[in-house]
This record gives structure tokens, C-alpha cells and sequence, in this order.
């Protein structure tokens, strides 16, 4: 028996891109290296040696995109700018990465489309990372005065400006894992990168008030984790409630409530001694924001780990940031990533956002899966499983508003298939197939699905 759930009176629907992982036109107009640049041509990094230099060509490409995103009906649509493509390593502004994006500003306002601006998105230029990166307080200081430029030239036009994506993803695994760039390891490393990008978000928030109009909203988007324990053992379950402190708290605390967790600390003492936590950062990291972005692909379960080597800590399985945890399996279907499809998760997770940090409003930023998509012989992707595992954590977004959280949009990841980090060209997220020889985009059965849920605001279960 199906049901017809229908959605808030002016919920947000659109989808989601970032610069590095479409734009392509590496080396053109000025921009500079980023650490990503330098990281897909280390041996070894990145799956086939991949590198974003061409990526879904959206530079040169920017006013087909547009006609394809408005011909899908998606009323907004969340973008990233690139660092190294609107200053120059001298710091000083790079006009025609500027001019790109009040291209694709002014784009989507003609027709139509909402904006949702991302100030970063992991590319941070080479030039800073050379000067330590986000182990650097300095690098907060750098951002800023990016997210003010940005914010004068963009901040009239687009009524929501993200300051960080997935800051866990840029500490934990770009300075603690070294599996994204700048591909630096050390679990301490990783502690003092998210403090640092923590400070970086405040301070932005607090001098973007300052350029932007007053109507503009101020956001971040965060990977938060549904952690579960593999087993109700003490150990298992304090595990959980140590990786739930090094994946959500960690951000969700000090920028919501001005403090780390104690049990954070403490629990990670023999890592740090967390003195680059400088008097009056807290109350810096915690400057009001208007709405709550989270993205959200899979739940999370970790088991507690045996005692360990520092050289037992790089190899894979322990959960990253940490030598207290180690992920374990979890059950049911997964996606083409081997992520577990468990949407119900994700409506625990966003009441527990609801019931933990009350009063603030959420947007789904990212959500979506990568399958191993073909085009079918008649010419079109038949992607039946992103459209069922689209439908289902809808559903779960509808359950968590019936039940009272405030989520306000959802953006699905991605609008086109993309350079997907680490993993190259091999993982497709995309709601439109691109082919990279040709640059061809083909929305799939998903893409259509969507744009039906879109224009009865309301989703079939």
C-alpha cells in the first residue's frame, strides 16, 4: 500500500555541486594550485590516477548547466567556490574566477533558481597549505578575508552563505588519515585542524554579518554520524559515545554551545593537550548562525578497539581521529560506495539534532548514493536503485518533520556525476549521467523521479 506524503508549505528542493569536483579548468584564468591538484598527482592517492583538471568541464560549460538545471525544474541550487580560483597566491583578487561566479549568480536568478553558496569545500590553495594549512591559526584569518570577498561581491544576490562543508571530512581525514588532501596523518593533527577550521567558521560568520545584507542566512554544513554500537557491551557503547564526540560534537558543540566535550578531552589527552584552544576562541566559534546544513549517506557502527601500535593505527578499520574505535560491518543492502542503506537512521539523527540542539533550523545539504550506473541499450540510465534509495530517506526526512524537527530543504547529491575525490571517476552520484570523453549530460530515470517530487512537493512511498 503506497502513501502520498506531502512536505511543508515552501520546503527547498534542489541539488548540489562542488567546484573541484566539476568546474575542471585547472590552470585557466588565473586560478592557482590547490592542495588538490597537488594531492591527485601524488602516486598513489587517487583511484586511476584521476584529477579534477577537466572534471565535468562546468567552467566552460556554465550556460548549458544552467538551461539543464532550470529544463529539471530545480528551484535552488547549493555550489562552492574555489579558493584558488578567486585569489592568486599573492592574496590578491583573481577577477576573472570572480567574474565566473557572478556569471553563474546572475544565471540562475534569470531563471529562476535559488542559490545556495558553499565558501569552502576542500580546495584551499596550495600557496596556504605551504604555510601550514589548517594546522595554522593564520589559515582561519586567510579565510575569512576570502569569505569577505565573496561576501561583498555575492552576498546581494544569494539569500544563503555556507561558511564550511564537512569540516570533519578536511581535519580527520585530509590531516588525520591522509586519505583526502593534503594527505597529512597524525590523529593530534587532525584535533588541532578541526579546531582551527571551528575558528575559521565563527570568524567568518561574525565578519560576514558585516557585508551582507541582513536578510542573507548563515550556515554550515556538517557530516554528522548516527553512530551505533556493534553490540550493547560497555566498551561497544562507549565507543559509540566516543566516535559521536569525535564526529558531531566536536563541531556541533563549540558552534552551538561555546564549549568541546569534556569526555572529548579527555579521552584524547594522550594525543594533545589541546593548547591551541586560545582564550576567547569559543566565543568566537559560536557566532550565531540562521540554519543548520547536514549531510547524511549512511549510519555509522564501531566496536571498541584492543590496545594498540601507533603502527597498528594506519592501517584501515579504526575510526579516523581516533585509537578508542574500529569500524565494524553493518547489515542490510549497501550502495555502490558499500555504504549501508538504513534510511530510518537518518530520522533518529535529525530528531536527536532537533532534541539536542533546539530552536535551530536544518536543510538536507547533501543526500544521495553512487551506483554503478550504464546507459542502457534504448539510451537512458534506468538507475531504479537511487530512485528507491532517494524515496526512502525522503520518507525519513518526512517522519523526522511529522515528528517535529525543523528541516526546511533538501538537496540531493549530486546533480552530475563528478570527480569523486579519492575515488576518481569510478563512483557516480549524479541525478545526470555525464560521459567524460564528450561531456555529454543524460538525466537518468532519478533526475526525472526527482523533478516529479519536486513539483507536487510531496513524496510516493
Amino acid at each position: 500500500m503506497t502513501s502520498r506524503r506531502t512536505f511543508p508549505p515552501g520546503f527547498t528542493w534542489g541539488a548540489a555541486t562542488a567546484s573541484y569536483q566539476v568546474e575542471g579548468a585547472a590552470a585557466e584564468d588565473g586560478r592557482c594550485p590547490g592542495i588538490w591538484d597537488t594531492f591527485c598527482r601524488t602516486p598513489g592517492k587517487v583511484l586511476d590516477g584521476d584529477t579534477g583538471d577537466v572534471a565535468c568541464n562546468h567552467y566552460h560549460l556554465l550556460e548549458q548547466d544552467l538551461d539543464l538545471m532550470s529544463g529539471l525544474g530545480l528551484p535552488s541550487y547549493r555550489f562552492s567556490v574555489s579558493w584558488p580560483r578567486i585569489l592568486g597566491d599573492d592574496g590578491q583578487p583573481t577577477q576573472k574566477g570572480l567574474d565566473f561566479y557572478d556569471r553563474l549568480v546572475d544565471g540562475l536568478l534569470q531563471r529562476g533558481i535559488v542559490p545556495l553558496l558553499t565558501l569552502y569545500h576542500w580546495d584551499l590553495p596550495q600557496s596556504v597549505e605551504d604555510r601550514g594549512g589548517w594546522l595554522e591559526r593564520s589559515t582561519a584569518d586567510r579565510f575569512v578575508e576570502m569569505a569577505v570577498l565573496v561576501g561583498k561581491i555575492l552576498g546581494d544576490r544569494v539569500p544563503t552563505v555556507t561558511t564550511l562543508n564537512e569540516p570533519w571530512c578536511s581535519a580527520f581525514l585530509g590531516y588525520g588519515t591522509g586519505e583526502h588532501a593534503p594527505g597529512r596523518t597524525g590523529n593530534g593533527s587532525a584535533l588541532k585542524a578541526a579546531h582551527h577550521l571551528n575558528l575559521a567558521h565563527g570568524r567568518a560568520v561574525a565578519a560576514l554579518r558585516s557585508v551582507v545584507p541582513e536578510h542573507v542566512s548563515l550556515s554550515v554544513s556538517l557530516n554528522l554520524a548516527h553512530v551505533q554500537p556493534a553490540s550493547e557491551t560497555l566498551a561497544d557503547r562507549d565507543a559509540a559515545r566516543h566516535v559521536d564526540d569525535v564526529a558531531n560534537r566536536i563541531f556541533l558543540d563549540p558552534m552551538l554551545r561555546g564549549e568541546y566535550p569534556a569526555e572529548l578531552i579527555r579521552d584524547t589527552a594522550h594525543l594533545t593537550d589541546w593548547s591551541f584552544v586560545a582564550d576567547g576562541d569559543l566565543d568566537e566559534i559560536a557566532a550565531p548562525i540562521d540554519v543548520l546544513g547536514v549531510n547524511y549517506y549512511s549510519p555509522s557502527v564501531v566496536a571498541a578497539a584492543p590496545p594498540v601500535s601507533a603502527e597498528d593505527l594506519s592501517r584501515p578499520g579504526y575510526w579516523p581521529g581516533t585509537d578508542r574505535a574500529v569500524r565494524a560491518g553493518g547489515s542490510g543492502p549497501v550502495t555502490g560506495m558499500g555504504w549501508t542503506v538504513a534510511p530510518e537512521t537518518l530520522t533518529a539523527l535529525l530528531l536527536r539534532v532537533h532534541r539536542d540542539y533546539p530552536g535551530l533550523p536544518m536543510l538536507i545539504t547533501e543526500n544521495g548514493c553512487a551506483y554503478d550506473d550504464v546507459v542502457d541499450a534504448d539510451g537512458q540510465v534506468h538507475d531504479v536503485e537511487r530512485v528507491s534509495y532517494l524515496r526512502s530517506h525522503l520518507a525519513a526526512v518526512h517522519d523526522a518533520i511529522t515528528a517535529g524537527a525543523d528541516v526546511r530543504g533538501f538537496y540531493v547529491w549530486s546533480l552530475l556525476d563528478n570527480f569523486e575525490w579519492a575515488w576518481g571517476y569510478s563512483k557516480r552520484f549524479g541525478i545526470v549521467h555525464v560521459d567524460y570523453a564528450s561531456q555529454r549530460r543524460l538525466p537518468k530515470d532519478s533526475a526525472l523521479w526527482f523533478q516529479e517530487v519536486v513539483r507536487a512537493n510531496a513524496v510516493t512511498c
